[in-house]
């Protein structure tokens, strides 16, 4: 189970708003990243966020250029999951890569503060636990489930060496 606070975006997120094509010339380290998270939406957002925050979205999340560091940041961040009406489908392929959960569900509801939980109670389901609203959250493939449960594809590889079919 998965629990944080609601961190809201609107639609169109592209990949350079997450993180500025810029600052991977700096450095690549998620810990140096993670102050550079959204500074072109919100300067100060980066400073604010603790981990364990969720960020919820509309539609087309990771939208833009497929930079892997956009997953990266959030990440190195201390977030785990990212909700949104939909995703780009690059980011959503280099999230599971990378151990982030993306999950699609309808998100028109959550605030800004909302307390949500992500429970796999025969499904995902997001419970926003300051309103008492559930959403069934889309199916994400079994293998993908494996893969986020081991943080990502290089550690699922390590345990199995190959896919698990």
């Amino acid at each position: 189970m998965i629990e944080g606070r609601a961190r809201v975006f609107g639609d169109d997120i592209n990949t350079d708003y997450i993180i500025t094509s810029r600052r991977k010339r700096e450095s690549l380290d998620p810990q140096v990243l993670r102050r550079y998270l959204f500074e072109e939406v919100d300067p100060s957002f980066a400073a604010t966020v603790e981990p364990g925050d969720l960020i919820v979205a509309g539609k087309n999340f990771g939208c833009g250029s497929a930079m892997e560091v956009a997953v990266t940041v959030v990440l190195g961040a201390g977030i785990k999951a990212v909700l949104a009406q939909g995703f780009s489908r690059t980011y959503f392929r280099n999230a599971v890569n990378n151990g982030l959960l993306p999950l699609i569900c309808d998100t028109s509801r959550i605030r800004e503060g909302d307390r949500l939980s992500v429970r796999d109670d025969q499904g995902l389901m997001v419970r926003n636990e300051t309103t008492g609203e559930i959403s069934t959250a889309a199916p994400v493939p079994k293998i993908m489930m494996e893969i986020l449960e081991c943080g990502g594809l290089v550690p699922y590889f390590r345990r199995y060496q190959d896919f698990r079919i």
